[in-house]
């Protein structure tokens, strides 16, 4: 007798691909009496064709199958940016090394070993479809909110976009832009701020690593904006409001005396303010001066 689940699946779907449909159908009956839709697919194209149709809450799927394998079924379906959320669980007969580390370079996040016992099954199957639900409904929130995020894999790959990303990523690097996109990154990684950008059309998009979020995927969080501006002189000179006056005038042409009866102070007065304004601003001269103004003031 299989033992009740902890929390009702609540309707949730799983998909069964198994080249061999029989040698599952106890396991599908016991999915079913816990409360899962079970769907079933005999090879990798019918299970790709039946995601056309349906998305389910996980995949079971057979490792070594004729025609498209487990694999590379696992990889078509992850490429799919409607799909790529799906936990692929596979099953295989064999253990060996070498198969469970295809199967996680192909995607998957478990595995379980044929004849699969079905209260394995259930526990990765509850844990899998919770940590997606979590995930998927996280990346939603992103989405509606229009931020530009990136999440890239281990093997330094980009493993979702969300919207707003894929639409910048396009604007940004129309060739080749996974590539182009990873090398960007790979500048910012390397700087000691985690952050690169790269301007286009009197736009910036910016690029700021936000760190890791497990299984060795790195969340990025990317940012359009107008090009950078470096900061003025004058805005970081510290003027007083007096002396930026004295230096407006002094710019348009007018002597010290001229300036003294605009402003109503004397001669020595605008003489001392424009000391300040030199030292400030890093000129001697009162034509060095009125040049920096002319230019920054207009």
């Amino acid at each position: 007798m299989i033992p009740a689940r902890p929390e009702a699946p609540s309707g949730d779907v799983v998909l069964i691909v198994d080249d061999v449909p029989r040698s599952v159908g106890a396991l599908c009956i016991d999915l079913e009496a816990q409360g899962y839709t079970v769907l079933v697919a005999s090879d990798g194209e019918s299970a790709l064709a039946r995601l056309e149709l349906v998305t389910p809450d996980a995949i079971l799927l057979d490792a070594l199958m004729p025609g498209l394998d487990g694999f590379e079924t696992c990889r078509r379906l992850k490429a799919h940016s409607a799909w790529s959320h799906i936990p692929v669980i596979f099953m295989t007969g064999l253990s060996e090394t070498d198969h469970i580390v295809r199967g996680f370079e192909a995607g998957g996040v478990d595995y379980v070993v044929k004849p699969a016992r079905t209260p394995e099954v259930l526990a990765r199957l509850a844990t899998h479809v919770r940590n997606s639900r979590a995930v998927r409904q996280a990346r939603e929130a992103i989405d509606v909110g229009g931020h530009g995020v990136l999440m890239v894999d281990a093997r330094q790959r980009i493993a979702w976009r969300s919207p707003r990303a894929q639409v910048w990523l396009a604007e940004f690097f129309p060739q080749q832009p996974d590539d182009a996109c990873l090398a960007w990154l790979d500048t910012a990684t390397q700087a000691p701020e985690g952050v690169c950008s790269r301007t286009l059309g009197g736009r910036t998009l910016t690029a700021r690593r936000l760190g890791g979020v497990g299984l060795g995927e790195v969340m990025w969080l990317l940012d359009l904006g107008a090009p950078h501006v470096a900061p003025s002189r004058l805005s970081t000179a510290s003027l007083t409001p007096r002396e930026t006056e004295v230096l407006s005038w002094v710019a348009k042409g007018k002597t010290n005396r001229d300036v003294a009866e605009i402003l109503r102070m004397s001669p020595r007065t605008v003489n001392k303010h424009l000391e300040h304004v030199f030292e400030k601003l890093g000129v001697e001269t009162r034509a060095a001066a009125a040049a920096l103004a002319s230019r920054e003031l207009g």
